[in-house]
């Protein structure tokens, strides 16, 4: 028996001496590393990465005007035939004369434009409604979760439609304030969900018991260690919006200046072009699922990385 358990401490010893030398990381950290071993989320930064630098310079980057038609590209326009790739013209014309290139180059502002606004304001209100019903509880907790309930209880694309159908008329404005309220539930149900379960965590009652004012005890203590799913969730958030943003466009709920181009609006005008060239409807349906792709595969391998359940 005094050999096993010598031989036991032997081996405690010799694994607190290996890790003696080692600094120890936080759970952030330790995310941040497999995040950089992760070739899932590489793929998604990557794509990310090129689609925001695309969006970011898109005037420097598109060769001519997207909004422009050019008299070489109107004079080659039949009923039956569109211009395809020619010199000066990598991907050809549009319907209208207009080079194709320049207008899916300037699209992509449109898109990161209406996706992080919508992104960003539902995050903003979601979190004020998930903080007061989790750090005040009771009537508050139960009127706030009853509205949020309403919004839940219909599907994200039939919400956002009805929301955008009630304006006036249908602009850019419109559909950032119907995709933000789809996204607004989704931000104050998980915000809420952490925040209950930070209210009676020891730091908690042991900052309450030492008279700190509730409202610090919320932001400064609760808040931070709460957000953290939350920013993650924003991440997977932010490819649903694209989605949603560019829905609306192709059902005509989005910004209605044919001059502006919009993947999803540029989607809707190519239907009627199907049989004389789909590329136009092929070029801007790759660059959505392509942006929605590089968002998901981001959000669900940093959803993985932060889970304390996946440490090794």
């Amino acid at each position: 028996m005094n050999v096993l358990l010598r031989r036991r401490r032997d081996r405690l010893d010799s694994l607190a001496e290996a890790g003696a030398g080692q600094e120890g990381r936080s759970l952030l950290a330790e995310a941040l590393v497999r995040l950089r071993r992760d070739p899932v989320a590489i793929s998604g930064a990557a794509i990310i990465a090129v689609f925001v630098l695309i969006a970011l310079f898109a005037p420097l980057l598109a060769p001519h005007d997207g909004a422009q038609s050019f008299d070489e590209l109107r004079a080659a326009l039949r009923p039956d035939s569109i211009p395809g790739p020619r010199p000066g013209f990598p991907l050809g014309s549009d319907q209208n004369g207009r080079d194709e290139l320049s207008r899916m180059i300037l699209a992509s502002q449109q898109t990161l434009l209406v996706g992080v606004l919508a992104t960003l304001i539902g995050l903003s209100a979601g979190s004020v409604i998930g903080v007061l019903a989790g750090a005040f509880g009771g009537w508050v907790d139960a009127l706030l979760m009853r509205v949020t309930d309403v919004l839940l209880a219909f599907p994200s694309l039939l919400l956002a439609i009805s929301i955008a159908a009630l304006a006036a008329r249908p602009s850019q404005t419109t559909v950032i304030i119907a995709v933000s309220m789809v996204c607004l539930p989704v931000f104050a149900r998980l915000l809420r969900a952490g925040m209950l379960a930070q209210r009676h965590s020891d730091y908690v009652l042991a900052a309450t018991a030492l008279g700190v004012r509730r409202k610090d005890i919320v932001l400064r203590h609760m808040l931070p260690n709460a957000v953290g799913p939350v920013i993650v969730q924003a991440t997977l958030v932010l490819a649903s919006s694209i989605l949603e943003a560019a829905a609306l466009s192709f059902l005509g709920l989005g910004d209605a200046d044919p001059g502006r181009a919009e993947w999803g609006l540029m989607l809707a005008n190519a239907q009627a072009y199907l049989d004389v060239r789909p590329e136009l409807a092929f070029y801007p349906a790759v660059a959505i699922i392509l942006v929605a792709l590089g968002f998901t595969l981001l959000g669900e391998a940093m959803r993985e990385a932060l889970d304390p359940k996946n440490r090794r």
